[in-house]
């Protein structure tokens, strides 16, 4: 339900490893660091000087360590899971923090309260006086090939609020939320930083072709919480249960051979359906909709045909009502028959 980053399509058109090089490179360090792109620093934490005899050493650990942490960030990513890092230095575009062995790039458009339309002065002043912060970030780019890995601090936050309102949301709850989205299988709506899904079957107790019958994207509502699978950041919602079930009090409603008069809504070959009420559908088998012999349903009633039927039967467990068309039809003929033989 959550548009995830995309990994970035090495086949397309983008920066190659130069460019990245150059964008850590061409950074401006706090004191005491620096971009890690040839290793020294590492190196003499590890107690390896630059003797050649160390040489391949240090290769074999540069190669181990590289990979240790780009593997741990590639799960980050795929997990979306936020890292804490530090700021240690940063370029006009943005700020450069250290994972390890990795040197990771933070626009300037995903950090939060970042000032719009600075000077170029004003925009790298604001930018060094972040150096030496440590902050919560995602991962939202990842390609080691190009020594490319990109973090957000705005996606780290969404990800925490939604984490958060996670943890809030209990099944059994109503909650306010804007719909955003809308399929053939049902309706999206924002609850205030994370989004749940009202399945075409729960939006309402009758009968709907498509969710846009009903909503409409910007549309408020209130919904009922069904299920949170935090797991997985998913929330099913309904609409309908929080209006009553027509089926509940139908046999208090309504009583057999009483004439109601109802909408079809489906015709099928062993009848059709009619709405009595929203919610509430009888079916008129196909011996009840009238007498003689037809070829289909469909030669005795259309969908949108307003109808007067009796009712035959009531289960308000099985959640069906027995309708018929015919009992209503020799009902009137056998009247009409008794006039007619007054008259004569």
């Amino acid at each position: 339900m959550f548009a995830e980053a995309r990994q970035p399509d090495e086949a397309a058109s983008a920066p190659d490893e130069g460019y990245w090089r150059a964008l850590l490179e061409q950074g401006e360090f706090a004191s005491g660091t620096a971009p890690l792109l040839d290793g020294e620093t590492l190196w003499r934490g590890l107690g390896l000087g630059s003797d050649p005899t160390d040489g391949r050493a240090r290769a074999r650990m540069q190669e181990e360590a590289h990979a240790r942490d780009w593997a741990a960030a590639q799960a980050a990513y795929q997990s979306g899971q936020s890292v804490e890092l530090e700021v240690v230095g940063y370029n006009r575009g943005g700020l450069l923090v250290a994972w390890n062995s990795l040197r990771g790039f933070v626009p300037a458009s995903q950090l939060l309260d970042f000032p719009p339309l600075l000077s170029e002065e004003a925009r790298r002043l604001e930018l060094s006086r972040r150096v030496g912060q440590r902050l919560s970030l995602r991962v939202i780019e990842i390609n080691p090939t190009c020594n490319r890995l990109i973090l957000s601090q705005r996606a780290a936050s969404e990800a925490d609020r939604r984490r958060m309102i996670l943890a809030e949301l209990r099944p059994g709850e109503t909650r306010r939320g804007t719909v955003t989205h809308l399929c053939d299988f049902g309706a999206f709506v924002d609850l205030g930083g994370i989004e749940g899904l009202i399945h075409i079957s729960e939006i309402s107790w009758g009968r709907i072709g498509r969710p846009s019958d009903v909503l409409q994207i910007g549309q408020v509502v209130e919904a009922y919480v069904m299920d949170v699978d935090a797991e997985h950041g998913r929330v099913a919602l309904s609409l309908k249960r929080l209006q009553p079930d027509p089926w509940q009090m139908v046999e208090q409603r309504y009583r057999v051979g009483q004439l109601v008069q109802g909408v079809i809504t489906n015709v099928v070959n062993f009848g059709a359906f009619a709405c009595i009420e929203p919610g509430l559908e009888g079916l008129i088998h196909i011996s009840e909709l009238a007498e003689g012999t037809f070829m289909h349903p469909r030669n005795v009633v259309e969908e949108g045909d307003v109808v007067t039927a009796r009712v035959l039967g009531i289960d308000s467990k099985k959640r069906r009502l027995a309708l018929s068309l015919r009992a209503v039809a020799s009902e009137q003929w056998s009247v009409v028959s008794e006039e007619l033989s007054t008259v004569h």
